[in-house]
This record gives C-alpha cells, structure tokens and sequence, in this order.
C-alpha cells in the first residue's frame, strides 16, 4: 500500500481537496494518508462494504479505547451517550428509540414551516451584496430543529455558537484553546437542556423532546443523560451540514449557470449533496482480521473512508467531476451508510428540495459578489462566505 503526504490545512487543498482525492485514487482502492497515520479509500466500493461490514464499526476496541484528558472528561462525558460514536447492542437501542420519535410523518408535516420560513428569511436579506450564510443558509436549518424539538426559537444563536465550538473538536489542526471553547460550549448546552427537559417531564408538549422523553424500546426509556446527549446530536448535526451543503450547493449552481426549481429539486438536491458535500472523512475501526478489496486489516486497524472522494468515483458514476443537475438519482455516500446511515437525512432533504428553489423563484437574478472561499474547516467542507447580489 503506497503512502501520501498531505496536509488537510493547506490552503490550496482546503480549497479543493479534488485533485488531491483522484491522485489518491490512481494509486488503488486504498493508500495510507500519513497526516492521520490511517489507511483510507475514496473507493465507493471499498466504502460501501465497510459501512455495512459489522466487522467494523465508530466504537474503539475496549484495549484501544483513547485516554481521556482531565479538561476534555465533559466532552466526552456527552459522546459517550452519542449513538454516532456507539456499536450495538447499545446504538440499536438508541436509535430504535431515537426513531420511534423522529418520524416521517413528524418531518413531512415541517414542509409548510420550511416553506414560510424561507420567505420570511428572503424577505429580511439586506439591501445591495448580503452574505447568504448568515443571513439564510445557517439560521433556516437551525430554526427547523429548534422548532422540532421545541426549543425556544430565541435560542438559535446560542445554539449555533455552541455547535460550532463543539464541532470544532473534530476538525484539523485542532488545539487547547479550540478544545477549551468545546468544554465550555459543552457545560453550557447540558446547563441548558437538563433544565429544559425536567420543564417537559413536568409540562408535556407536542415537540421532539417530549416524543423522546415518552419514547420507550422494550420497557426502557432514554435516561437523563442519553436525552442530553441526543438533542446535542439531533441539533448539532440537524444544521451543521445543512448550513455547508446550502452553501456550497448554491455556489455550484451559480457557477455552473443553474438554477433549480420545484420540478428539479428531487434530482438537483441528490446531485448537489454527491457533488460537493459538507462531510469529507468518516472513520471505522476494525474489530477482526478482515480482507477488503485486497487489503487486510488487523483489529485495532482504523479506516478513513472519504465520502466526497467516493462520490466522484468513476467506477461509480458517469463523469463524476461534473455537476449535472438532471442526473438521475443513485445512492452517493454524503448521508454514510449501513447501521450508522444518516438519521436526519430526510429532514435534509426536505429542507433543501423546498428552501433552494423558493430561493431561486424570488431572487431570479441571484449573482456571485465575490469569489467565495471554503473554510478551513477539515474533515467539514463549507464556505467561510457567501456573498451574492439579487438586483
């Protein structure tokens, strides 16, 4: 297996990890990244039979479990309730639960929410160039997971900023002072939620949380803690990807001269989240010896799987490096796949199959400003800016 060197805070790769991915991708289904001392694929082959082996899985072996820092116990003390970092028997259980309350029918009756709130949001922007992230592609998904879980909607920018912090604990280049604002983001969102929670306990309602307070699997309920645990989860990942994936969906359109409207939007959303998705890197750990595509590993063996990688596999797709609206809907790897598969990935959907094109129907002379710039954000893939012009 042959190695390659290179660093995810370049600036050049932090503004196009692509050229990067193919030159991994000649040397075959697998290469060792030496920035992460890992073995990775941006195969979607090799992808997908990882994601559905449960010979691997996100929980490290009990002997390699990571020893935890003093200063970082609160943060970690959440994740390990987190169904994203958990293996069955005890990810079954939670995300049975999780589901038994994140219903389809619960996100299908947002639809009209996301419609009005897209107007309302288009109707506040700024006169003359505005920059969309702020103004749009952040507050429209935080707002729909507040609302669905019921969180007081005056909440959204303390949400926000204490997302972003902790999320900051999972990209490149991290060090004290990131980690420190992660603690401290952390104690604040549990200060907040163990409140919150003990108030629906007592006042029941018709919002998320409360489905999740009643949700039971088996006689056993969500306890304290998983509750905390899962509303972090169900808000941080409910609107840090969705803010990446407006953004950088919105930026290919208007580069590419596309638009999209409500008879486009199914196949037009799918193209964008293969295209340009907000999530790079996924990792397994392997708990067997276990042969893929030639390649052995050993328990204890960690894998990259490089998901925008595997989205523009040739072996995948037709012309993968271009973007095709009309292109016919398939399984891309930008929502993850098997046991861990993406549980918001239809509230996702929904809220960019309606919130784009309402976007492009009212500002249909919508222009680039400015030449937008990705954020050095890594294994995350989202503009630092969005400036535009509608007039």
């Amino acid at each position: 297996m042959k190695s390659l060197t290179q660093s995810p805070t370049d600036p050049d790769f932090v503004q196009n990890p692509y050229p990067f991915y193919e030159t991994a991708r000649a040397l075959g289904p697998f290469f060792h990244w030496t920035d992460y001392a890992t073995t990775a694929t941006g195969n979607a082959a090799a992808c997908n039979a990882i994601f559905r082996d449960r010979r691997f899985g996100r929980e490290a072996p009990a002997e390699l479990a990571p020893r935890i820092p003093p200063h970082l116990a609160p943060f970690y003390a959440v994740e390990a309730h987190s169904m994203l970092e958990l293996e069955p028997p005890r990810h079954t259980r939670l995300r049975g639960l999780v589901l038994r309350a994140f219903t389809s029918r619960r996100i299908a009756a947002l639809g009209p929410e996301i419609e009005a709130l897209s107007h309302q949001l288009i109707d506040a922007l700024p006169a003359g160039d505005f920059d969309l992230l702020p103004h749009f592609a952040q507050k429209l998904p935080v707002i729909i997971i507040a609302r669905l879980l019921g969180v007081p909607e005056a909440m959204s920018d303390d949400l926000l900023r204490w997302s972003n912090a902790m999320v900051g604990m999972y990209m490149a280049g991290r060090d004290r002072a990131r980690e420190d604002r992660a603690v401290a983001a952390t104690e604040s969102f549990v200060a907040f939620l163990r409140g919150y929670i003990e108030a629906r306990r007592a006042d029941p309602r018709d919002d998320l949380i409360t489905a999740l307070i009643a949700a039971e699997e088996t006689g056993e309920k969500l306890s304290t803690d998983e509750l905390i645990t899962t509303c972090i989860l169900l808000l941080n990942a409910g609107h840090e990807a969705t803010v990446h994936t407006i953004g950088n969906g919105i930026k290919t359109l208007l580069e590419t001269g596309n638009s999209i409207t409500p008879e486009t939007a199914e196949t037009c959303t799918e193209e964008i989240l293969r295209f340009d998705p907000a999530l790079h890197i996924f990792t397994r750990w392997a708990y067997e010896e276990v042969e893929v595509m030639g390649h052995r590993f050993q328990r204890g063996d960690q894998v990259s799987l490089l998901l925008a990688a595997a989205n523009r596999d040739p072996g995948a797709w037709e012309d993968p490096a271009k973007f095709i609206p009309t292109r016919s809907p398939k399984a891309h790897l930008s929502f993850g796949g098997g046991l861990h598969f993406c549980v918001g990935a239809p509230l996702a959907r929904l809220e960019l199959q309606i919130a784009l094109p309402i976007l492009f129907q009212r500002l249909p002379r919508l222009r680039l400003a400015q030449t937008p710039r990705y954020a050095n954000v890594y294994h995350f893939h989202g503009l630092e800016s969005l400036m535009l012009r509608a007039d």
